[in-house]
């Protein structure tokens, strides 16, 4: 696939996300980010500047969209792009799980056998930084936010990455890391794979999952990548819900259901019983650990399982 164009259609047609924003990566010293990325008058700006003004508080700046332009100056290498995954309807085509640490090719590869249990393609891509990887999930069309994160959630729970009994995970976060927009911001943004600079020193590019070598031919491989429907994505959240029910239970017979946990319904369990759940039996909350490990807000989550 030589032609240009041609790979940014693909391109695009995989990394879907927000068009009427992206964010570049910027460095300065040793520090490094993402913004979005503006379009504002330099000049005029200046002059807001020496009066005191930032770039924060500068009224005169909007978004640049993201259009093949500027794709195809994050494929040859003149910008590192940052993608919104979260729409602004809730739903997102794709999500991604970021790992980090000395073991997260092992949490990989684990989330990705069990994501090939529930027949849910998924595919590994080295991180820029090459001490990382994202396993990426493409949609055929955007699907709630909230749900998708649910699904990917329980999979990181019954493959043991996340565990309340263990606080160490090389788990970092998922993209989109929200269910839902504050309406305060954008959510966070995902970094585009395939930045030519990055690609040349083995990041930045997705891999072989058993030989963790990089694809030789990225774009033959791009082209080999399916998107999971939607509908089997429902099936899947639905049988969630329903191994859930349980804990919702409104008969007071008290139901004890045992799997990779134990579970109860609180209805059938007495006061007594609660109380020395609580105070012996008190168990790290799977969220608490998921959103502490990510730098989510945690209040309101229960610390323990048990409270």
């Amino acid at each position: 696939m030589e032609d240009l164009k041609t790979k940014i259609t693909l391109f695009r047609s995989l990394f879907r996300g927000r068009e009427d924003v992206f964010a570049t990566r910027w460095e300065k010293g040793n520090k490094s980010g993402y913004m979005p990325a503006y379009f504002y008058d330099p000049y005029h700006y200046r002059a807001y500047k020496m009066n005191g003004g930032t770039f924060q508080n500068y009224p005169d700046k909007s978004y640049l969209p993201l259009t093949d332009e500027q794709v195809a100056r994050h494929l040859n290498g003149a910008q590192f792009i940052g993608l919104y995954p979260l729409l602004p309807d809730n739903t997102s085509w794709f999500i991604a799980a970021d790992f980090d640490e000395q073991d997260w090719i092992t949490a990989c590869k684990r989330f990705m056998e069990e994501c090939d249990k529930i027949s849910v393609p998924v595919y590994l891509e080295r991180s820029r930084s090459g001490n990382g990887g994202h396993a990426w999930i493409f949609f055929d069309k955007p699907y709630p936010a909230h749900k998708s994160r649910k699904i990917i959630l329980s999979l990181l729970t019954t493959s043991g990455i996340v565990s309340s009994f263990d606080k160490n995970t090389s788990f970092d976060r998922l993209f989109p890391n929200q269910d839902y927009l504050s309406g305060k911001g954008l959510g966070n943004l995902i970094a585009l794979p395939l930045h030519l600079s990055s690609v040349q020193n083995g990041n930045n590019c997705f891999m072989d999952s058993v030989t963790m070598e990089p694809y030789v031919d990225q774009w033959h491989f791009l082209q080999s990548i399916k998107h999971v429907p939607t509908e089997h994505l429902e099936r899947i959240y639905s049988d969630l819900s329903q191994q859930r029910g349980i804990e919702n239970s409104s008969t007071d017979q008290l139901i004890i259901k045992l799997n990779n946990a134990i579970q109860l319904n609180r209805n059938g369990v007495n006061r007594v019983l609660i109380n020395f759940l609580k105070e012996e039996l008190n168990f790290p909350s799977t969220e608490f650990i998921i959103k502490k490990n990510s730098g989510r807000n945690t209040f309101g989550t229960n610390r323990y399982s048990g409270s």
